[in-house]
């Protein structure tokens, strides 16, 4: 165990199997065991990590009405997706209470509470103890991503505490949206967990702007995706890889100090868990002269008002 002002954190930047719940799972918890016995007191894993990113949307046509090669992955995908109501995380829960790990898991999510057959971008928090403290689904799918994922809701916008940090995620390009950024930073968030599909083209930029906005930690975290790693047994594999290059995601995980500079500059190279420890003492002397909803802010004059219901069709009473 590190300091009690210092948190050593691990970034898994590594493939999923690919639309295989099940082998994907044992994937991420083989990864989760490894985090701790390297002494790991936060582990993350990327966006929609489990089961993988929908990548056949802009390989096989994905916009086309009614195509069945899409309908079909998607039902595979659906399939393979996660749902939390059914106990399908407990055992990563159990892991997390087992080795006092806390988890950020990007995952694909069937939610029983909005009937179970769409599936939502969702990245889930287990603390130290093993209790899932948040589930985030995304506010806004990205492109062709709404072809396969609903839109979330703000219920997920929320920070949690770990030792002295205030720390708080975001899915994707929604870390380019200004008022959920605000949402995070107003909360006390100084440990900023950024989840990708995979690409330096995301992180270089961003990770260092986040942190020098909010003068806080970025931990930007990617997957990997190469042609290898589609299993055999995905449908319509054939025409998946007719139109797929050879890297789909090339990871780019980095970390940013609270002062918007590289302590991990962005990461093509690793396939494993990168890791490194924060010295929450760099958060309090960063906002000495910034702290953007602090003494740098000016409520009497713009406020942001947040709806943090979970979203549903019906309400029982």
């Amino acid at each position: 165990m590190s300091k009690p002002n210092h948190l050593k954190v691990a970034l898994a930047q590594i493939s999923p199997v690919w639309l295989n719940k099940e082998a994907s799972l044992q994937k991420v918890k083989d990864h989760i065991v490894e985090a701790s016995n390297n002494q790991a007191e936060l582990v993350i894993f990327g966006e929609a990590h489990l089961p993988g990113y929908p990548y056949w949307l802009a390989l096989t046509g994905g916009a086309e009405w009614d195509k069945k090669v899409n309908k079909e992955i998607h039902g595979h995908y659906v399939r393979n997706s996660i749902q939390i109501e059914a106990g399908e995380l407990d055992s990563v829960c159990e892991l997390a209470k087992q080795y006092s790990i806390a988890i950020y898991l990007g995952m694909m999510e069937r939610a029983a509470d909005r009937g179970g057959h769409s599936i939502y971008c969702s990245l889930v928090y287990i603390d130290q103890n093993g209790l899932i403290q948040s589930v985030h689904r995304k506010l806004q799918p990205t492109y062709d991503e709404r072809l396969t994922w609903a839109p979330g809701d703000g219920n997920g916008l929320k920070v949690h505490p770990l030792k002295q940090f205030t720390v708080g995620g975001l899915n994707c390009w929604e870390n380019w949206m200004p008022l959920p950024r605000a949402a995070m930073y107003a909360q006390g968030e100084n440990l900023h967990v950024a989840v990708w599909p995979g690409s330096d083209h995301n992180t270089k930029d961003i990770t260092r702007f986040i942190a020098r906005e909010s003068r806080s930690y970025v931990l930007s975290v990617s997957s990997l995706m190469r042609r290898e790693d589609f299993p055999e047994d995905t449908p319509h594999l054939d025409q998946i890889l007719k139109n797929s290059p050879q890297v789909l995601s090339n990871g780019g995980s980095c970390i940013a100090g609270p002062d918007g500079e590289f302590i991990v500059e962005p990461d093509m190279k690793t396939e494993g868990l990168i890791y490194e420890t924060l010295d929450f003492n760099r958060v309090y002397q960063e906002r000495q002269n910034f702290d953007p909803v602090g003494h740098y802010s000016r409520p009497d004059v713009t406020q942001l008002q947040i709806n943090t219901e979970r979203q549903s069709t019906v309400k029982f009473k």
